[in-house]
């Protein structure tokens, strides 16, 4: 079977000269048909006219500009309407006539500039062409001269309306990339900020806490390796995320889950924060993009705690059901501020649009007892 799918963008691959071809040639052919003869458009009473050699230029003349229709409408236009002034004073009411309509659409459509002074000389010399038929012996009248003029500004007003329904799609689809590339830079920066807030929190945090551990190498070595482990994932992470930015790389976009939790947890503890972590449920398979807003809550919540409540007893729990994703993350207050890690507000407010794409609820703020809790109910199935 014939892909039509393929042939047509293929087809759309060419020139447009060589798209508009077939149209001039077809018209043309049709105008050499003996039966089709003085059966064209007519305007006037000048008696018909059997074919001859100056009809085949007319003809000519009037069908081959279509070729150009596109390339260059205003050329195709005054071309096409020598042809068709040639046609009727000359009475061979050819069907190559037809062609003055669809040269007028073509120019509306497609001619960029000087389009009233083209309206203005189209009008002024359709003028001298009726008096010069109307001076035959012609039953026309008035009237029906007036009517195919307002027949051939219907043509230029079909060619106006082609060209602002193209403009308007033109700008529908201008919007939806603005759109479509204003969304993407909003995710990598809210990733970027995830990655980078989480990882260098906790390095700064390990860094700070191995200071006083110079007089016991073991436990020493054991921050140093944690912070160098903050680092390597940091430096991983960030570079997934870089080349997604490079048009010409063709990496996935990597989202993180909720089974990556653990691995989370047991980064924050390494950095010095008592963590307890707890899930219930199942997860299931059909959770869309609920797993990785999950992980981020989480993420966003221990990064928090380790710069405002730092050593504070934290809790992480996630329970997973059949319709959402419910987490929770508490600290007692009881900790320290890290004071060399600053904050910028943006961590929650981001995870609140996050929650509100997928249709969930974010909440977060202070306890009465001087502990923070962030809670998150996450709707599964959403391919948000």
């Amino acid at each position: 079977m014939i892909d039509l799918r393929r042939s047509t963008d293929r087809w759309q691959r060419f020139d447009v000269t060589v798209r508009d071809a077939p149209l001039a040639l077809v018209l043309a052919v049709a105008s050499l048909v003996p039966a089709l003869d003085n059966h064209g458009t007519q305007l006037g009473d000048v008696p018909a006219r059997p074919m001859d050699a100056l009809s085949i230029v007319v003809i000519a003349l009037e069908c081959l500009p279509l070729i150009i229709r596109r390339r260059w409408p205003a050329v195709c236009l005054v071309l096409v309407s020598i042809g068709f002034a040639l046609d009727q004073l000359r009475g061979y009411h050819t069907v190559a006539g037809t062609a003055l309509p669809l040269a007028l659409v073509s120019t509306a459509a497609h001619l960029d500039r000087f389009r009233w002074t083209a309206v203005a000389l189209a009008s002024a010399a359709y003028v001298p062409l009726a008096i010069a038929l109307a001076r035959s012996e012609t039953t026309e009248g008035v009237t029906g001269f007036v009517t195919f003029y307002l027949a051939l500004a219907l043509a230029w007003g079909i060619g106006s309306w082609l060209r602002q329904s193209r403009a308007a799609e033109e700008e529908r689809r201008r919007h939806v990339a603005e759109t479509t590339r204003t969304a993407e830079r909003t995710r990598i920066a809210r990733e970027l900020h995830d990655v980078v807030t989480h990882h260098v929190t906790a390095m700064v945090v390990q860094t700070e806490a191995a200071r006083y551990l110079t007089g016991s190498p073991e436990r020493l070595d054991q921050a140093l390796s944690a912070i160098s482990g903050s680092g390597r994932t940091a430096i991983t992470d960030l570079r997934h995320l870089l080349d997604l930015l490079n048009p010409d790389h063709n990496a996935e976009a990597r989202s993180p889950s909720a089974g990556d939790l653990h691995t989370l947890v047991e980064q924050t503890r390494r950095a010095g924060q008592p963590v307890e972590f707890a899930e219930e449920g199942s997860r299931s398979e059909a959770t869309g993009s609920a797993e990785a807003t999950a992980y981020r809550v989480v993420q966003e919540a221990l990064t928090n705690a380790l710069k405002y409540a730092h050593g504070s007893r934290t809790t992480v729990q996630v329970r997973y059901g059949d319709r959402e994703i419910t987490v929770e993350v508490g600290t007692d207050g009881t900790g320290s501020p890290t004071a060399s890690v600053g904050g910028s507000g943006r961590g929650l407010a981001g995870l609140g649009e996050r929650v509100g794409v997928l249709g969930g609820e974010f909440r977060a703020g202070r306890q009465d007892d001087g502990g923070f809790v962030v809670r998150a109910r996450i709707p599964v199935g959403s391919a948000s």
